[in-house]
């Protein structure tokens, strides 16, 4: 399959690739972030094509996207006024609060990846691949000396890929009860150093 890669998203294809985050991430978010409607409202809403590189095939239809955080922003932003605009003040409030334990600090010189899903119908075709190569290019680009991402324990596949791309894998945190709501025990960081 042909597949090219580009900046960033249209605004045509916002829908898309909320409901392609959704497919990838909603075993982690589905139970804080339901009903499915409102997260898909909500991930429309904050979505940033500024912090994604997108994936297309031959026909420019929407693969896949990887996104990153910089001290500019992030492919997943938004504030808490924007949760309480779709669940509510009191509703927004707590699942607000609860995402903030999935937050990342920015280190100096490491792109953190802020993501990276690919459709169902495409995986398995070296989307996934060609998107990190292209985190990992990003990084470059910006003179950055390392890229940084988490992965979760229930996503073997991901971090095989990582793995294979040469990301080695660092300190795991568990996050003990709170797996009942994440669907998830621990996230591994793991690095990938550019020099």
């Amino acid at each position: 399959m042909k597949i090219t890669l580009s900046p960033g998203f249209s605004e045509a294809e916002r829908a898309h690739a909320a409901q392609l985050y959704w497919q990838a991430f909603s075993g982690k978010l589905g139970k804080l972030m339901r009903p499915d409607a409102k997260a898909l409202a909500f991930l429309q809403d904050v979505l940033n094509p500024d912090f994604a590189i997108s994936a297309r095939d031959g026909a420019g239809q929407l693969l896949g996207l990887a996104g990153f955080k910089t001290a500019d922003g992030a492919l997943v932003g938004g504030e808490l006024s924007d949760i309480q605009r779709h669940y509510g003040p009191w509703g927004g409030l707590w699942r607000g609060l609860l995402l903030t334990i999935l937050e990342r600090d920015l280190e100096p010189g490491v792109l953190l990846m802020d993501g990276i899903f690919v459709d169902a119908n495409a995986r398995g075709q070296g989307v996934g691949t060609q998107l990190l190569g292209a985190i990992l290019s990003e990084a470059r680009t910006r003179d950055l000396s390392q890229v940084r991402l988490d992965v979760i324990d229930s996503n073997p596949r991901a971090r095989a890929l990582y793995e294979r791309e040469g990301f080695q894998a660092g300190k795991t945190e568990h996050i003990g009860p709170l797996r009942y709501l994440f669907g998830f025990s621990n996230a591994t960081r793991m690095t990938h150093s550019l020099s």
